[in-house]
């Protein structure tokens, strides 16, 4: 079982003493491998994860394949949102970008533990609004800003969620979560390389330079962390 001072999931981190001690019996720490997918689109979800080390991808898929990013979870929050709001079943899907591990419990356990505490309700609530606000703010990003300052919020974004500045990835699962084709995508990489503020080797995207990634994400990306810190930290 975790112990809270110990847990680097914020969401856990951040709870009164008390609404940690109702979910702490039913805790599991469990892997996460890339690839893996934690919920899957229609089906009711069995549980949530607090995520520890790793990052998870939030992706709406349309019935012709295609899918596209619809926000990122990591040490800052958990996966299983719906069951927050009682929803059980949503026709996104939770897939597991970055392996790591993460504390997991059943969603009946979860929603016992809210009616239990209302403090653990509103705070787990206000996370839900800043997830929300993460997923418009994507929205936002993918029909206003350039394919430059697109990849700039989200190799931020993931920058946010590691240890270090190496970012397990590929031009595929890029093009994919962003919605672009793989020419443009190269590109949009090969610019960003070309000013050395990034580096790439196969597999992996470094960051080198987060200052001028910043600066060319301008405002599509800060919103959304912003409310977060609000919301959660505040």
């Amino acid at each position: 079982m975790p112990i809270q001072d110990q847990c680097r999931n914020h969401l856990l981190s951040v709870l009164k003493p008390d609404d940690f001690a109702l979910l702490r019996p039913d805790l599991d720490d469990v892997p996460l491998a890339v690839g893996e997918v934690l919920i899957a689109a229609d089906t009711p979800i069995p549980r949530v994860w607090f995520v520890e080390r790793g990052i998870v991808s939030l992706i709406a898929a349309s019935e012709d394949a295609g899918q596209i990013e619809l926000g990122l979870v990591g040490r800052e929050g958990m996966v299983g949102v719906p069951v927050l709001l009682d929803a059980g079943r949503t026709p996104d899907e939770g897939r597991v970008q970055m392996a790591g591990t993460a504390w997991s419990m059943p969603c009946g356990k979860m929603r016992e533990a809210m009616r239990d505490s209302p403090s653990l309700r509103d705070g787990l609530l206000r996370y839900v609004q800043a997830a929300n606000v993460q997923v418009a703010s994507t929205a936002l990003a993918n029909g206003r800003y350039m394919l430059e300052q697109r990849l700039a919020r989200w190799l931020l974004m993931c920058h946010d969620r590691v240890d270090g500045d190496l970012l397990p990835t590929t031009h595929r699962f890029l093009s994919l979560m962003l919605g672009v084709n793989r020419t443009g995508l190269t590109t949009a990489v090969a610019t960003l390389e070309r000013a050395n503020v990034i580096a790439t080797r196969r597999g992996t995207i470094t960051v080198r330079r987060r200052a001028a990634l910043l600066r060319l994400a301008g405002d599509s990306y800060g919103v959304a962390e912003a409310e977060y810190a609000r919301l959660v930290d505040g």
